[in-house]
Formats: C-alpha cells, sequence, structure tokens
C-alpha cells in the first residue's frame, strides 16, 4: 500500500486520481481549499473511511501548507507520492480569459497565477520533502500543460497560465538537479486537454484516462527519466 498526497482533490483530474489509487488499495491524502464543499469527496470518505484522509490545503498560503504537513505527520512518517495537481486556468473558467488577453493583462491576474501555478507547488513540495525522502521511492508528479512547453506554444492567451506552467517546469527541473541523489525521481506532466471544468465539454480526453495513465507513468519512472517534462502516456515533451 502505498502513501500518496494529491493536491487539488476535489474535482476533475485531482478527484479521479484520488479515486483510482484508492480502488487500487493506496492510502490517499487528498487537500482542497475548501472541504465543506467537496462533495464527491466526502462521499468516497464513506466509502474509504480507513484509507482516505481530508486535509485543508490552500497553496497560495505558507501556513496552511504547513498546517497540512503537520496533519500528514499525525498519520505517516513517510510518503511515498506528491501529485501536485492544484492550480488554477483563467478565473478557474475556459470561457472567461479576458485578463489573460494582450491588452487586458494586469499585475494582480499575473501574481495570482504565478502563485498558484508555480509558486505554491514548489512551496508545497518544499513542505512535503522530509517525508518524501523517509520513502525508499519517492515520486514527485506535478501536473504542467503543453501551454508550458516553448517549443509548442503558438498562441497569445492566455499568457498568464502558459507563463506559469512554465515557471512550474523550470521550478521542478530545479528540485530533479537537487533532490534527484536522494532516491527521490520527480517529473512534469503534461494530462492532455481534459474533459473537465477547467478543460470543457469539447475537451477529447476522459478524466479516467488520464488518471489512469498517470499511475502507469508514476509506476514505471526510473532514475533516468528525473527531471523530464512528459505527457501522460509517458511520450516526450519539448522544454
Amino acid at each position: 500500500m502505498k502513501r500518496i498526497l494529491i493536491t487539488g482533490a476535489n474535482r476533475g483530474l485531482g478527484l479521479e486520481i484520488t479515486r483510482q489509487y484508492l480502488d487500487r488499495g493506496d492510502m490517499v491524502f487528498a487537500t482542497a481549499r475548501q472541504l465543506e464543499a467537496a462533495t464527491e469527496l466526502q462521499q468516497l470518505k464513506q466509502q474509504y473511511a480507513d484509507r482516505l484522509h481530508l486535509l485543508t490545503l490552500d497553496l497560495t498560503d505558507e501556513a496552511s501548507i504547513a498546517d497540512s504537513q503537520q496533519a500528514v505527520r499525525a498519520h505517516t512518517d513517510s510518503l511515498d507520492i506528491l501529485v501536485n495537481n492544484a492550480g488554477v486556468y483563467p478565473e478557474g473558467n475556459p470561457d472567461k480569459v479576458d485578463n489573460q488577453r494582450l491588452g487586458q493583462l494586469g499585475f494582480e491576474d499575473a501574481l495570482y497565477a504565478m502563485r498558484s501555478n508555480a509558486i505554491g507547488p514548489l512551496l508545497v513540495t518544499q513542505a512535503f520533502l522530509p517525508l518524501l525522502k523517509a520513502s525508499s521511492q519517492g515520486r514527485i508528479i506535478s501536473l504542467s500543460s503543453g501551454l508550458g512547453s516553448l517549443t509548442w506554444k503558438a498562441s497569445g492567451n492566455p499568457y498568464h497560465y502558459s507563463a506559469s506552467k512554465a515557471a512550474l517546469n523550470m521550478y521542478m527541473r530545479s528540485l530533479a538537479a537537487e533532490v534527484g541523489n536522494q532516491s527521490l525521481i520527480t517529473v512534469v506532466v503534461d494530462p492532455g486537454w481534459i474533459r473537465t471544468g477547467m478543460g470543457g465539454e469539447a475537451a477529447s480526453i476522459a478524466p479516467h484516462d488520464s488518471a489512469r495513465g498517470i499511475l502507469k507513468l508514476t509506476d514505471q519512472l526510473h532514475t533516468e527519466d528525473n527531471g523530464c517534462f512528459l505527457t501522460w502516456q509517458g511520450q516526450p515533451v519539448p522544454w
């Protein structure tokens, strides 16, 4: 039984990854900013009361990150997998991207995207590194996007989202270089265009398929994969 921490587990891909790890018998620490509104997570808790732990975590708040780390420590002295899934798209809604377009760009929107999509995941990882190092095979999976690839980027908007995912990639590449000799493997993963509240109904990939691919990829990681940018199917993504 592996011990897994998943951020942003209350909906979409994070919820599906949580469900699949529970279905195969693992212990999951699932986080959300507002647990009282996480109806589907609460339902999973009833089904997997002994293996699902629900935690409040706002990854833009350092105190919240510290509190969540202490909450996990109360149940385990090590973690096998951290899935940095939580993040924001323009206003949390792909139909509202005006603040990501040239002519509408501003500091606050840019900083919010950076705090949520890049700096927050890095600080979460930093906080949980001692628990991950305590595992014999610690894995750090950070969900990025093809929009964070400089090579693939062929559009203007969404400016802040794309830049924040590129920043996440650099943060995790730096981390990989530093912790790769400590029995840890960290990769960034493009989960694809998924039919979720973020991706919209026109998206081509079902959450179940992307989640299944991410679990398989995580299980098959090797030392040489450390620091790589991969698709959910395990193919390399150009930086």
